[in-house]
C-alpha cells in the first residue's frame, strides 16, 4: 500500500490538474484574499508617496498674501478744492486727502475704535463711524463716541513729477505731536 500512496502523490495534482481525485479544486475567482490585501497595500504606499510629492511641490510655492501696493499717487495738488475732503480714494486705499489754504494732509479711513471705515458727512463737517457712532473732526480728531483717539495721518509728500505720493505705511499719530513733523502734510 505504501506503493500507492507514492503513486497518488506524483499525480499532476500540484500543476492545476486535480484528475487524481484530490480534494483540492481550480478557484473560479480571477483574484484571491492575497491578491486583494496586496494590492491595497501597494495602493496605499503609492497613495501615501504621492502625498509626499503633492506637499514637496507645494512647498516649492510659498504662501504669499499679495496686497495691494502701500505707496500710490494721488494726482496733482491743482485737483484737490481748497477747503475740501476728497473721498476719491476712500474706496481703493482708505485714505482721504483734505486740502486747507496753505497745506494738505492724508488721513487714514480707518476708525481707531475697531477699524471701521467711516463716512465724510458733507453737511455736517466730520467724519462718522456707522459701526459704533464715533465722531472726528475735519481735522480727524476725534470728539464723540468710543474711539479712543484721533484718526492717523499718513506720509505725504510731493514726487519728482509734481504729483502727490502717499504712503499708508508710515503713520503719524497726534497723540504722540507727531502731525507737525515733517511728512505729515505737504504745504501748497
Amino acid at each position: 500500500m505504501p506503493e500507492q500512496a507514492e503513486s497518488s502523490k506524483s499525480s499532476k495534482c500540484g500543476d492545476g490538474d486535480c484528475s487524481g481525485g484530490c480534494a483540492k479544486k481550480s478557484s473560479p475567482h480571477l483574484w484571491g484574499r492575497r491578491d486583494i490585501v496586496t494590492g491595497l497595500g501597494w495602493l496605499s504606499v503609492l497613495g501615501a508617496s504621492g502625498g509626499v510629492v503633492a506637499g514637496l511641490v507645494r512647498f516649492m510655492f510659498p504662501k504669499v498674501l499679495f496686497e495691494p501696493a502701500q505707496v500710490f499717487r494721488a494726482g496733482f495738488p491743482h485737483e484737490y478744492a481748497i477747503g475740501t475732503v476728497d473721498t476719491r480714494w476712500v474706496r481703493d486705499q482708505r485714505v482721504w486727502i483734505i486740502r486747507e489754504p496753505a497745506k494738505m494732509y492724508a488721513v487714514s479711513a480707518i476708525c481707531t475704535h475697531l477699524g471701521c471705515t467711516p463716512v465724510w458727512l458733507t453737511n455736517e463737517d466730520k467724519f462718522k463711524c456707522p459701526c459704533h457712532g464715533s465722531g472726528f473732526y475735519k481735522t480727524g480728531i476725534n470728539y464723540e463716541g468710543p474711539a479712543p483717539r484721533a484718526l492717523e495721518r499718513l506720509k505725504i509728500d510731493v514726487g519728482s513729477d509734481g504729483q502727490i505720493v502717499v504712503d499708508k505705511s508710515k503713520k503719524f499719530i497726534q497723540e504722540k505731536g507727531e502731525w507737525n513733523l515733517p511728512g505729515s502734510y505737504i504745504v501748497v
